[in-house]
C-alpha cells in the first residue's frame, strides 16, 4: 500500500520529530533527499544549469538546501526569488556552495535550464497561485528541462488535490515523509508526474492514513482452493439490460465470468438472454417475462451469493421492482447505472444490514447526494467521503482517478485508471467484475478496490498489446469493453503473492 496522509496529520507529525532533533536537520534531511533524486535525473551534475524557484516557506528552504548540495558538486545553480520573503539561512547556504539569487524575473534562466526545482508553496498552500507564483509555476510547466516540485507541485492543494488556477506540471514530484492525498487524486495527480517518497523519519509519528493507494501484491482476489467448487468459487446473479440497451447485459456477463466467478446466473427479458447465451454459453438464464414483479424474479433466478442490478435495465416499474427485490435480500449487491437513477428517488431502498457497492460517475453521484456535478469534481475526495457516510454504502466513484469510499475508513484511490477507460460498457464490465469478487467473499471495500485496480490494468494491458502477431506493437492502441474483458486474465496474473507492507 501506499498510505497517504492530509497536511494537518503531516505537520503534527513534523512537530513531534523535529522536538526530538537538533534545530534544521528534518529540513537537511529532505534537502538531501530532494538534491540525490535531482543528481539522478541530470546526465551529469558538474555543469549542470539548475534553477531554483523559491517561496518563503519551508519548502523554499528545502529548495535552497537542495540546489546548495548541487552546487558543491559542480552544478550552476541559480535562485528565483518569488515575493518578498526568503529562507536567510538556506539562502546563505546555496550562496557559501558557489550559487546565485537571480535579480531579475528569471524567464531566461528558466528557459535555459537543464532542470527546475519547484519549491513556490508547500503543503500548506491552497488556492490559486498569486503573482509573482502564477507566472513562474507557467514558465516552468513551459521550459523544456525537467521539472522537480519539492514535496508538492505549486497550485495543487496537497490534501485533497484541487487545482484553483495556475500550478506547476512536474515531470518529478519528491515528496517527504509521507505521501499526500492531492498526489494520488486528480487534478492534481495530473501534474505530479512521477512521484519520488523520501524518508525523513515520520514514520513513528504518523497516525492512520487517509488515503491509500494499492499494489499489485496488495490485490488478493479468491483464489480456488483443491476442494472449491462453482458454488465455494462464488455465484454471482446479474439483473441488467433490456430491449434498448442489450450490450450491458453481454458486458456485465462478460465482466462477471472473467472475473473469477464460479457460476454467473443472468436475468432479463428475452433478447438480452438470447445475446447472452450466444456471448457466454457458461451463464445460467432465465427469462423476465413481462409484467413479473421483481421479488419473483429473484427467486426464480436460484442461489446467488451477490447481485449486480442495473446495467441497461431501464429506470421505469420494472426496473425499480428489480433493484428493490436484490436490496430486500441479505446479500452483497452492487447497484450502477440505471439502478443508481432508481436510488435517486428511492433512497430508502438503501436501508439495509448487508453491503451495499454503488459505482456512479460525478453526474449519478449528484443526483444520488443533490450536489452540483462541477462541485463534485472539483472535489472529489471530499464528495465521495460524503456519499459514502449519507448513503450508508461503499461508493466507488469513477473517474480519471477512481475512489473507493467507506465511512470511518482511509479511501482507496486507484492508480491503474487509464482514460482508454472512456468508451462505452467499460462500466458494464466493471459492475460485472467487482460482483463476481463480492461473491467470492471478499469485503465489499476490498472488492471494490480490487475490481478497479483489476479493471484500470486489463485496460492498459489492451491498449498496449499488439491487435495481430503481424503488427508491431503499438502504444496506447485504442480499446473497447470488450478488449478490457479479453484481458482481464493477464491482469489477474499480474496480482498474485503476499500483500505488501
Amino acid at each position: 500500500m501506499r498510505y497517504a496522509h492530509e497536511v494537518a496529520k503531516v505537520r503534527a507529525a513534523e512537530q513531534a520529530l523535529m522536538a526530538r532533533l537538533p534545530d534544521g536537520a528534518l529540513m537537511q534531511r529532505a534537502a538531501a533527499g530532494l538534491a540525490s533524486v535531482c543528481a539522478r535525473l541530470l546526465p551529469a551534475v558538474y555543469g549542470a544549469r539548475v534553477v531554483l524557484l523559491v517561496g518563503g516557506g519551508d519548502n523554499g528552504g528545502d529548495a535552497l538546501y537542495a540546489g546548495a548540495r548541487l552546487a558543491r558538486r559542480g552544478a550552476r545553480v541559480s535562485a528565483v526569488q518569488a515575493g518578498s520573503k526568503i529562507h536567510q539561512e538556506g539562502l546563505a547556504a546555496l550562496r557559501a556552495a558557489g550559487g546565485r539569487l537571480l535579480e531579475d524575473d528569471g524567464a531566461a534562466a528558466v528557459e535555459a535550464a537543464d532542470l527546475i526545482i519547484d519549491g513556490l508553496t508547500g503543503i500548506g498552500g491552497s488556492g490559486g497561485l498569486r503573482e509573482p507564483h502564477a507566472t513562474l509555476a507557467a514558465l516552468a510547466s513551459a521550459a523544456p528541462g525537467t521539472v522537480v516540485a519539492c514535496d508538492v507541485p505549486s497550485g495543487v492543494d496537497a490534501s485533497t488535490g484541487r487545482v484553483a488556477g495556475a500550478a506547476v506540471h512536474a515531470d518529478v514530484t519528491v515528496t517527504f515523509g509521507t505521501y499526500k492525498p492531492g498526489l494520488l487524486i486528480d487534478p492534481g495527480a495530473s501534474r505530479c508526474g512521477v512521484v519520488e517518497l523520501v524518508d525523513i523519519g515520520l514514520g513513528a509519528d504518523l497516525p492512520d492514513p487517509d488515503v491509500v493507494a494499492l499494489r499489485p501484491a496488495d490485490v488478493q482476489p479468491p483464489e480456488p482452493r483443491p476442494e472449491s467448487d462453482k458454488y465455494r468459487r462464488g455465484v454471482v446473479g446479474i439483473l441488467a439490460g433490456g430491449d434498448e440497451f442489450t450490450g450491458a447485459a453481454v458486458l456485465s456477463t462478460g465482466g462477471a465470468v472473467r472475473g473469477g466467478a464460479g457460476m454467473v446466473r443472468f436475468a432479463s427479458v428475452a433478447h438480452p438472454v438470447e445475446l447472452v447465451r450466444h456471448r457466454w454459453p457458461e451463464a445460467v438464464t432465465t427469462v423476465i417475462e413481462p409484467g413479473r414483479h421483481g421479488a419473483k424474479v429473484v427467486e426464480r433466478v436460484g442461489r446467488v451469493q451477490s447481485w449486480v442490478v442495473g446495467p441497461g435495465l431501464g429506470t421505469g416499474a420494472a426496473a425499480e421492482s428489480l433493484v428493490e427485490a436484490a436490496l430486500a435480500t441479505d446479500l452483497p449487491v452492487l447497484v450502477d447505472a440505471d439502478g443508481l437513477t432508481v436510488l435517486a428517488r428511492r433512497r430508502d431502498l438503501l436501508r439495509r444490514a448487508a453491503p451495499t457497492v454503488l459505482t456512479p460517475h460525478a453526474g449519478e453521484l449528484s443526483r444520488l447526494i443533490d450536489a452540483d456535478r462541477a462541485a463534485i469534481e472539483a472535489a472529489r475526495l471530499d464528495h465521495v467521503r460524503l456519499a459514502a457516510a449519507e448513503l450508508s454504502a461503499t461508493v466507488l466513484l469513477k473517474g480519471s482517478t477512481t475512489l473507493i469510499a467507506e465511512q470511518d475508513r482511509p479511501v482507496r484511490v486507484n492508480p491503474t485508471g487509464t482514460p482508454r477507460l472512456a468508451t462505452a460498457g467499460t462500466g458494464d464490465v466493471l459492475s460485472g467484475l467487482i460482483g463476481a469478487l463480492l461473491a467470492g467473499g471478499m469485503p465489499a471495500l476490498d472488492a471494490a478496490a480490487a475490481g478497479a485496480y483489476l479493471h484500470g490494468l486489463a485496460a492498459r494491458l489492451a491498449a498496449n498489446a499488439p491487435r495481430t502477431p503481424e503488427t508491431p506493437w503499438r502504444a496506447e492502441t485504442p480499446i473497447s469493453a470488450e478488449d478490457v474483458i479479453n484481458a482481464l486474465p493477464a491482469a489477474f496474473a499480474t496480482c498474485s503473492g503476499p500483500p505488501s507492507p
